[in-house]
């Protein structure tokens, strides 16, 4: 049965994604969402004939993956996804599995037909409305990642594009508004992936009508249904996803939010003077301040596994969140302002094939203990859809520019054993970095920066004298959605600069490192 969202019931024109494994298969989503087009991601095996009917598409795209279609149990989309009448995009497994499924035949990969990373497309002699403002100039460089091929194409299916290792790269059944093709047009390595999907999204007849003053609209009125007359708590962090989720329920249902700021002894330096300000001065909100500093250091006392950490702090918030929801009277739900990628990471996607990367301590649900129901009203969204949000509800732009932080806070910028004194000397090292950042006018350049201090010491000379000091990462990416990120090209001069000044400032720091680690195969954060 297909878990899907409240949101199909308001009337929005939606797409579907079938996902078969693909670590891209997100930006797919993002690429639909940037054309306004409003689509989730579900697992195959999740998708049945009757539910697939019930969620009603108006486009179904078949994701990549790792698998095999020639091996017996490999995943299939059910046959009524071929007889809704629907256009079907199918991209690199999907379109095998598509071309095996209708009558084609697929091959196994040889070193001649595999082929992993760029590549360029030719185009054959036959026009296709799909490919409009493709082939201008040439050859379209496109990005492989396929080791078995199609063989022979489907009954229907015309060539429209061949490449090296794929002599069907683009192949489509017009009279089915079937469309396949081997690469993966998601990626920015396919400089003009976007028109593809922008063309396929055309051809189905999308209007594109997923904009976010009408998911702002639908928000409010999905908040006010479910928690009714009922008290909130909203846990207020200050980075844009938790100011967003507060101001967006403050908008619902009013003096029926209470926001609990938690310090958690891992803030940034200044940060909880900050953000109570920032709420206090600018929106007339409940809000609540709550130094659990000791509570939370004490039990991470000893701990450095990262997972272990980031279950000791989820497990702590909702303890302390529970502490002070028994103080509210007629507080029935805790507000977070989980995001789509913090699910697809946190698991393998409602049970999909697709691989855990690590937990995200707002994600999987309330103990039944807690006695409260969740409210996620970001749920659906990415990051870059979060911050447009932010815009509509008016906030201002100091609240949505600000870069993401994690929940866990500088717990996970402290690999291995987190001290009292690691967090004083990290915090400090941080602030001269985003002080920097901001006086070279760099910072709104970048998705996000932070220090992280390493788990080693290193012999240093300062003053003629020997130091036996922390060394430390400073780490800059830019980034859309946080699925995928680069590191930021800062200048040698700028690195310098701001070592020196580190060095210089911070005690008990005499090593200073750039992190050049991309996403994948990199995090973004160290833990």
């Amino acid at each position: 049965m297909l878990a899907m969202t409240d949101i199909h019931d308001m009337n929005h024109e939606k797409a579907l994604i079938i996902d078969f494994g693909s670590q891209v298969t997100q930006l797919i989503a993002r690429r639909l969402r940037e054309n306004g087009v409003y689509c989730e991601i579900h697992p195959y095996q999740n998708v049945t004939d009757a539910s697939l009917k019930a969620y009603n598409p108006k486009a179904i795209i078949f994701s990549g993956g790792p698998d095999s279609v020639m091996r017996e149990g490999s995943p299939r989309p059910p046959k009524a996804a071929y007889e809704l009448g629907v256009p079907i995009l199918g991209i690199c497994y999907g379109q095998q599995v598509m071309m095996h499924d209708l009558g084609g035949r697929v091959e196994a990969g040889e070193h001649a037909t595999a082929e992993f990373g760029r590549a360029f497309v030719t185009p054959s002699s036959n026009k296709l409305d799909m490919l409009e403002g493709w082939f201008e100039d040439g050859n379209e460089q496109v990005w492989m990642s396929h080791g078995d091929h199609v063989a022979e194409r489907a009954p229907g299916f015309e060539v429209y594009g061949t490449s090296p290792g794929a002599p069907f790269a683009i192949t489509a059944d017009v009279k089915r508004n079937f469309f396949a093709v081997q690469f993966h047009p998601e990626v920015h390595h396919t400089p003009n992936g976007n028109k593809l999907y922008a063309n396929f999204l055309k051809l189905a007849g999308f209007k594109g009508d997923w904009t976010m003053g009408a998911y702002r609209e639908e928000a409010i009125a999905r908040i006010r249904e479910q928690v009714g007359d009922k008290q909130v708590i909203c846990g207020l962090s200050g980075g844009v996803d938790s100011s967003v989720t507060a101001l967006l329920l403050h908008q619902a249902i009013g003096d029926q939010l209470t926001c609990v700021f938690v310090n958690n002894g891992l803030l940034r330096k200044n940060e909880a003077e900050e953000v109570v300000a920032m709420f206090t001065e600018n929106y007339k909100i409940k809000l609540v301040y709550a130094d659990e500093s000791e509570l939370f250091l004490g039990e991470l006392e000893g701990q450095d596994d990262p997972e272990t950490k980031r279950k000791i702090i989820g497990r702590l918030f909702i303890d302390v969140f529970q502490k002070y929801a028994d103080t509210i009277e007629g507080a029935e739900f805790l507000a977070q302002g989980t995001l789509y990628p913090d699910v697809i990471e946190s698991v393998s996607f409602s049970g999909g094939p697709s691989v855990t990367i690590k937990s995200h301590h707002n994600v999987g649900g309330l103990p039944e203990k807690m006695g409260l129901k969740l409210v996620e009203p970001l749920r659906e969204l990415f990051k870059d859809e979060v911050r447009i949000l932010g815009r509509e509800l008016g906030l201002p732009q100091s609240f949505i520019g600000r870069h993401p932080f994690p929940g866990p806070g500088l717990a996970i910028r402290c690999p291995g054993l987190i001290t009292r004194e690691k967090l004083a000397i990290l915090r400090e090292a941080d602030a001269v970095y985003i002080d920097q950042i901001r006086k070279h006018g760099l910072y709104d350049e970048i998705w996000q920066a932070y220090v992280a201090i390493l788990p080693v010491r290193t012999v240093g000379v300062m003053g003629d004298g020997r130091t036996y000091d922390y060394a430390c990462a400073m780490r800059a990416v830019t980034s859309v959605d946080g699925m995928t990120a680069d590191y930021y090209p800062f200048s040698h001069e700028f690195l310098g600069e701001t070592a020196t000044r580190i060095i210089n400032e911070v005690k008990g720091i005499n090593r200073v490192t750039y992190d050049i680690t991309s996403k994948p195969p990199g995090t973004i954060e160290w833990e």
